[in-house]
């Protein structure tokens, strides 16, 4: 089998061989979504960048790619958000504080930090796509004066689907953070913005030199988002997405995520636009 070597523990790291993982904290945050807190064999870090994922398993049923929402400067734990709809994620959602749960990873290439360095950061989340953007959000206030303006638009279906409610009202109280939240369906309790996503957009001032865009959401919602950017003259390349959705084993092997001869997995998650926008399939 293929073997990794781990650069903190210099060991040899088996590549399909998932790591148990303990579960140190677990809560339900809405009806379909549930975040877990996991820790590393010996307490190491997980040794991730922002965008990346693991493959998390359930010996007996199955594994799935799943993208990691902790930011790396968070030290000696990684959170995940799972979103149960189907067997494997309905078997992981009973999963509470002290069991073990199997792990591979991190796998993928992230947003590219470097790249980002000193420019203001547009994050545009749609539903569960705030969970592996959640991850770069929270490296951006960690590391606050790398960073120019931090911009969030999240909208979600309805409040009920809405994620990490708590954490969006610390943002909303930074006065170093623009957060704009919208449903599209609101109810009786909702006094916030109404529509889709890209009805945020059109007000927005921008410097379109110094900023770069990260998207994230359901496969429909990246062709109308990166329309709304291109009207107001965005930069191609200062636009990343992430096609995680496409994934599956991880490791470039079953082919599943493979799109013209780019297999997401290891090629992305993350993409920058201009790399991929001949790639009609793929947003």
């Amino acid at each position: 089998m293929k073997r990794l070597q781990d650069v903190k523990t210099n060991e040899a790291v088996d590549l399909y061989y998932p790591t148990m993982c303990k579960v140190i904290g677990a809560k339900q945050i809405t009806e379909m979504e549930k975040w877990y807190e996991l820790q590393m064999p010996a307490g190491q870090d997980l040794g991730h960048e922002p965008g990346q994922f693991v493959e998390v398993s359930a010996f007996g049923i199955g594994e799935a790619p799943i993208s990691i929402s902790s930011s790396p400067s968070k030290k000696g734990s990684f959170e995940l958000c799972i979103r149960q709809v189907g067997m494997l994620t309905n078997v992981l959602k009973k999963y509470k504080q002290g069991d073990m749960m199997g792990i591979r990873g991190p796998f993928g290439h992230g947003y590219p930090i470097d790249k980002l360095l000193g420019k203001d950061i547009l994050i545009i989340a749609g539903g569960i796509g705030l969970v592996p953007l959640r991850s770069l959000i929270n490296y951006v206030l960690d590391n606050r004066q790398d960073f120019g303006r931090l911009i969030i638009l999240y909208g979600a279906k309805s409040p009920a689907e809405l994620l990490f409610k708590e954490e969006i009202a610390v943002w909303e109280s930074r006065e170093d953070v623009e957060v704009y939240v919208t449903v599209d369906q609101p109810d009786d309790s909702w006094t916030g913005h109404t529509g889709v996503i890209t009805t945020l957009i059109p007000g927005l001032k921008l410097n379109l030199d110094t900023t770069m865009a990260a998207i994230t959401g359901p496969p429909i919602m990246y062709k109308f988002v990166i329309m709304s950017l291109k009207s107001k003259q965005f930069h191609d390349d200062h636009i990343y997405v992430s096609l995680e959705r496409r994934m599956k084993c991880g490791v470039g092997k079953c082919g599943h995520c493979q799109i013209n001869g780019i297999y997401c997995c290891q090629d992305g998650p993350v993409f920058n636009y201009t790399d991929i926008k001949a790639l009609e399939e793929a947003l």
